[in-house]
Parts: C-alpha cells; structure tokens; sequence
C-alpha cells in the first residue's frame, strides 16, 4: 500500500543551514494498516516465538541468572551499534570494577544502559505506564555517564539535528524541529496508552520504535533507548513476563535493511514492509534466546554433575559454580563474597577448574595476585552471533 509521505516537512535551520525537518503524523497510520495473509503469518510466527521465549524464562532453574547476563549481552549490542567498541567481557570487568581494555567512555556507556533497562522494567511492574516522565528518567539513567553528561540528560534537545551528511541540507533524514517535540511526544504517548483505542503489543512495539526514531527528540542516546523501548513495551502488555527479547543482534546484523526501511516508512508510507522486517527480527531473535537458554541451561546441569568427582571440594565447587552462573568474569573476592567461602578454598577450588583436562575456566591476568577469571564455556554461549 502507497500512502505517501506519513508526514510533513517543515523549515528549519541546523548547523547555520536552511533545510526540510520531518513532522511525523500521529499513529497510528492513516489508512489502516493492511495486514494480509503474509504480514500477518509473520507476526503470528512473532508471536508463537515471543510465547515460547515467555514460556522458557518460566522454566529455567533460576532466570535471574540468565536474564543478567543476557540483558549485558544486550547492552553490548545496543551500544556497539552506537560505535562503541566494548565486548561482555569489558562491560563485567568494568561491572567487577576492573580494569576494561577499551576506553573508559565506552564500557561506562554500555553499563548505563544495563541500569536505564533495569530501572525501566522495575517501573513497568511497579504499574507506571510510558510516559514523558518515564522516558526522561531513563534517559538520565542511559546517559548518566560517559560522554552523555554533556548531551542534555532527561531533556528534550533544543536544536535542530540531522541525521546523515556533513551539512544538514545534504543529509540522509532530519528529524522534527525542536519546537514541535512535545506535541509529536504527546501523541505517541497516547498512541503508546491506547487512546483512543487499543493496539496489538507487537504492532505497537514495531510502529513506536519508527516514530521514535524518527522524531528523535533528545541530542544523543535516541537508537539505544528506542530499542530499549521494545521490551518495556512488551512488558508492560504482559506478552512478556521478563524482558527477554533484545533485537540489536538482528538490527546490528542487517543494519542497512533497518535504515532503509525506516526510511521508507517516512517516505512512502510503507508500514508494512517495516513490520515484516519487524516481525522476522523478533522471531529471530526470540528463537535464538529459547536457544541460549537451553545451552546455558544444559552447561549448567553438565557441569554441575561433574562436581561429583571433585572428592572433599564437590560441594564447595557447586557453591563456587552457582556464583560463577551470575558472574561469569570474577575475581577471588568476588566469589568469596558472593560464595560464603574462605579465600584459600575458593583458590582451591579455582585451580582444579583451570586445569588442562577441565579448562571451564580462563585465568585473565597472568599473575599469581589479584586475579581474574572467566567462565570460558558460559561466555562462548553468550557471545554467539
């Protein structure tokens, strides 16, 4: 379906240049979205993945441990779309107050996010809906560090942007002016509250982070919390119980598709092609987590039942190993904290696992003081695609 331009142009001057910014209509789309037999197989095959990955998070022994690490993992992702250059291992020695082998702006950028996730869902379930309110504290919580300090935290820019270009009259997209962010906020607000009336949880999510990106209104961190607004949204309609589902693994992946079909969204008007796009990123995405799940779940149950050979140690090994499966880079005080146990065991402990035969996990710093382990096996999963 070809609706035209899904808004309207207006003058603006960005960088001491004249130049055509993007007033995006309110949602939702105008006509009604045109959901055939394709788009909709899609996003039924979305949402039978979206309920498997609900399902799993249920099942797992202790999905707290799974959701730590895959919500850095996120992290990670999200950011390095962004430019950073930090891997999971920076982010958990930076987290174990390490000492990152990338610079220090970019580890604190990606652990930002981790803390603007988790303060986002602890107010989803404390029954805040999206807000204005909500989305500026999760801006100052994303940008709270790093080199967002300087970049307007928990605040609406108040200058015109482009996006694409060395000159704002050459660029790829511009989005709205300044002046016309809290009516075009206004109005996805209510779209994102169902008023005037209901949408479906993955459609929503899908058209919400377009009209987010598209009015970007704050002067940096608008792509990270734009994808951090998938989940909370799916979370807040209870499609999911824990916020699972993480698509910056399959924007990062098809990364020019992505540009390409926000663009044509603004363009031609073409929401379907965006919410196929949409729906096989979910249902990607989604399978991959139930997949990870099932490994991280299966490494655990393996290794845990080769403690029985450990003789004296066995059960302080499984000690140990449960507090490796939420730390999965560590050093002695951490897994003596964390663990309950004295240093020298824990030493004892570390250096049956490091040996040859075993090698689940990797010494990182070379010394015989201070040092850092990793739980090789446990990173290998996560650090899959």
């Amino acid at each position: 379906m070809q609706r035209g331009s899904t808004g309207h142009y207006v003058a603006s001057i960005a960088g001491g240049v004249s130049c055509q910014a993007f007033v995006p209509a309110p949602l939702p789309p105008e006509p009604a979205l045109l959901l055939d037999t394709k788009l909709q197989g899609r996003i039924n095959q979305a949402m039978l993945a979206l309920g498997r990955l609900d399902a799993i998070s249920t099942l797992l022994p202790d999905a707290r441990l799974f959701l730590y690490s895959y919500v850095r993992k996120e992290a990670v992702m999200s950011s390095q779309i962004e430019g950073t250059q930090s891997s999971l291992s920076d982010l958990m020695l930076y987290e174990m107050e390490g000492m990152p082998g990338v610079p220090m702006d970019d580890v604190q950028e990606v652990s930002c996010y981790v803390s603007a996730l988790e303060l986002g869902v602890s107010r989803i379930n404390e029954g805040h809906p999206i807000t204005f309110r909500l989305l500026t504290e999760l801006h100052r919580a994303l940008m709270t560090s790093g080199r967002g300090i300087s970049k307007g935290p928990g605040e609406f820019r108040k200058n015109q942007v482009w996006i694409g270009g060395y000159r704002a009259d050459e660029a790829t997209f511009v989005p709205t002016p300044a002046h016309e962010l809290a009516q075009c906020w206004a109005d996805l607000e209510r779209f994102l509250n169902d008023v005037p009336q209901e949408t479906d949880p993955l459609i929503k999510a899908a058209l919400a982070h377009v009209q987010f990106e598209t009015i970007h209104p704050f002067m940096d961190g608008n792509g990270r919390l734009g994808r951090l607004l998938i989940p909370l949204i799916l979370v807040e309609a209870k499609v999911l119980s824990q916020p699972l589902l993480y698509l910056s693994v399959f924007f990062k992946k098809h990364r020019q598709t992505y540009y390409d079909r926000l663009q044509l969204v603004r363009t031609t008007g073409d929401w379907e092609s965006w919410l196929l796009f949409f729906a096989d990123a979910v249902a990607a995405s989604a399978t991959q987590a139930v997949q990870m799940a099932q490994q991280l779940n299966s490494l655990r149950s393996k290794h845990r039942a080769a403690l029985a050979s450990f003789g004296r140690i066995a059960s302080s090994a499984q000690q140990v190993l449960d507090v490796l499966f939420e730390y999965p880079i560590a050093n002695i005080n951490t897994l003596v904290k964390q663990s309950g146990l004295t240093a020298a065991t824990v030493g004892k402990v570390m250096d049956k696992l490091l040996q040859p035969e075993l090698a689940w996990v990797q010494e990182l710093t070379g010394q015989k003081r201070n040092r850092v382990f990793a739980y090789r096996a446990y990173i290998e999963i996560l650090n899959q695609d």
